[in-house]
């Protein structure tokens, strides 16, 4: 099958040829999918696209046109993807319902205990030859609550990462997690959870009825001081919320693997830019907020498992075999 693969990195083109093992005719480009390079699909029977591809109706359609008839997404979200779209231009359009959930949940980790105890700035002072410990002071995690929104698998292994340290586990979801009671997490209502944590950490898709979760009105509610860590989808937080949180110290510390308008932003060297976006230049400024650049996902497992799955779903599109990956509209 050929197969024309969107927004190429070097590590993907590595990963996906080691795991296509010459099955199918793979094209790459580091050319995002819209409506405007669509076209570029011509001829090819699948594309895959990345979280910040945009397969909206218009992209569908002139690769419908086209003759493409599957979609793969090397992502388990899928906000990206008009969904009812494709089923009325007959196109498949599937995902990686599973990776490596523990890249994404060390991750989490990774920003809450850098942020807490002030790691990124001892090793900016260290290496200046300053070993003064003003302004460097943490908190234990242990006998913290931590509040999840979403427990999911990812939001479960932060669970059981965060019951390591001894911390209380608040839980919001539309259905309780058996693992995640198993540790101790008590599920209580939004609000309750907002009140309550010293941490929240963001582990839900991408929907209507999560967009901006984390508003104004939802930081007002939480504990002063508290810290908040996204490592899901940028649009889960409403940006300017989360300034104002920071400057008024409402929010103690803020970290994010994911930021809502990283789209034409991230996953590209910009070192010798200046940027245009004023909220995130003011945003990366607050010593108490971290940004990485949407790399959560990032490890070899996670990219080895992506790459198994993305070719798995092309052989099995292409075979007509029964495949859990295929997305339908709701």
């Amino acid at each position: 099958m050929r197969a024309l693969i969107f927004d190429t990195k070097r590590y993907d083109r590595d990963t996906l040829t080691a795991a296509n093992a010459g099955r199918h005719q793979l094209h790459f480009t580091e050319v995002m999918l819209n409506a405007e390079t669509a076209s570029l699909a011509k001829g090819y029977a699948a594309v895959s696209i990345f979280v910040n591809d945009h397969a909206d109706a218009r992209a569908l359609e002139i690769m419908a046109e086209g003759g493409t008839a599957l979609v793969t997404l090397r992502s388990t979200g899928f906000n990206n993807v008009d969904l009812a779209a494709a089923q009325r231009l007959n196109m498949t359009i599937m995902r990686v319902a599973n990776y490596s959930p523990y890249s994404v949940a060390e991750h989490a980790v990774a920003l809450l205990m850098t942020l807490n105890r002030r790691i990124h700035r001892a090793y900016n002072r260290t290496r200046e030859n300053n070993f003064s410990l003003e302004g460097l002071q943490g908190h234990d995690i242990h006998g913290k609550t931590v509040g999840l929104i979403g427990t999911g698998r990812i939001g479960a292994l932060f669970a059981r990462i965060m019951a390591g340290f001894g911390a209380t586990l608040l839980g919001y979801d539309v259905a309780p997690n058996p693992d995640c009671l198993a540790l101790g997490m008590t599920y209580v209502p939004l609000d309750e959870l907002l009140a309550r944590s010293d941490v929240i950490s963001l582990h839900v898709p991408l929907l209507p009825s999560t967009h901006h979760i984390i508003n104004r009105d939802a930081v007002a509610r939480m504990k002063r001081g508290v810290m908040l860590v996204n490592t899901s989808r940028g649009k889960l937080v409403d940006t300017e919320a989360v300034i104002d949180g920071l400057k008024s110290g409402q929010l103690g510390a803020v970290g994010l693997d994911v930021y809502e308008e990283e789209d034409g932003l991230f996953f590209r060297d910009r070192s010798d830019q200046i940027l245009g976006d004023d909220e995130f230049a003011r945003l990366v400024s607050f010593p108490n907020a971290l940004v990485t650049g949407h790399q959560a996902f990032f490890t070899h497992e996670a990219l080895n498992e992506i790459a198994a799955t993305t070719i798995q779903n092309l052989t099995d599109f292409e075979t007509g075999t029964d495949n859990a990956n295929v997305l339908k509209p709701k």
